[in-house]
């Protein structure tokens, strides 16, 4: 069985006009499916990221150079991720379609692990 990693994008400032209710709300349907889709073999793990700016590496001159970024102004950040096993790409999209992170308007990106 293949591995994928479910990469949740969002624009930036996302979530920030809802209510605290709301946004408990929404966070118990990703628990909720994440759970189902655990007790069921597809999902392996999933993370939130935090709300920080985080690092950036960029080689050049030489070196490594390290900045703070991207920041929440960017227009897309990565929001969190979801290991999952699929048979095939196929399969990895329906399991990514049913995730609550698509029905708000954000994308999913989904990419194969390769374990060469």
């Amino acid at each position: 069985m293949a591995q994928f990693i479910l990469l949740l994008h969002e624009s930036g400032g996302t979530g920030s006009d809802l209510s605290p209710e709301e946004m408990q709300a929404i966070i118990g349907e990703y628990r909720a499916w994440s759970q189902k889709m655990g007790e069921a073999g597809k999902v392996l793990e999933g993370h939130k990221l935090t709300n920080d700016a985080g690092k950036v590496l960029k080689s050049g001159g030489g070196g490594i150079a390290v900045t703070d970024g991207p920041y929440s102004e960017t227009k897309e950040l990565i929001g969190g991720l979801f290991l999952i096993e699929a048979p095939d790409y196929a399969a990895a999209v329906e399991i990514a379609g049913t995730c609550p992170h698509a029905k708000y308007g954000s994308a999913i990106e989904v990419r194969q692990i390769d374990n060469v």
